[in-house]
């Protein structure tokens, strides 16, 4: 939980404190009453995300996954361009006839 000092040192600092003595009254309360998930579902989370990031391959599959994907784009973009230079340039498929 945060310190009201944390708090105050978070407003503006040409706020006047009658304006931000509220502010930092609100933000103590809300903190208070902030709604915490049940023990046994943070427990069963915490198990869960272990479990899935306990596989060793799980970041490497995703990480080549997704410079497959970066790859794909990046190419498909570049043929884009070319197409599109082609036929600024008076030539190919969109070319004025």
């Amino acid at each position: 939980m945060r310190s009201p000092d944390d708090i105050r040192r978070d407003l503006p600092p040409d706020l006047d404190r009658s304006e931000g003595e509220p502010l930092v009254t609100l933000a103590m309360r809300l903190q208070a009453q902030r709604p915490v998930p049940a023990p046994s579902f943070r427990g069963d989370l915490g198990r869960k995300l272990l479990r899935v990031s306990g596989r060793p391959r799980a970041g490497l599959v995703t990480q080549r996954i997704a410079r497959v994907l970066a790859a794909s784009y990046i190419a498909s973009g570049l043929l884009l361009l070319a197409i599109a230079a082609i036929g600024l340039a008076g030539s190919g498929p969109l070319a004025p006839s």
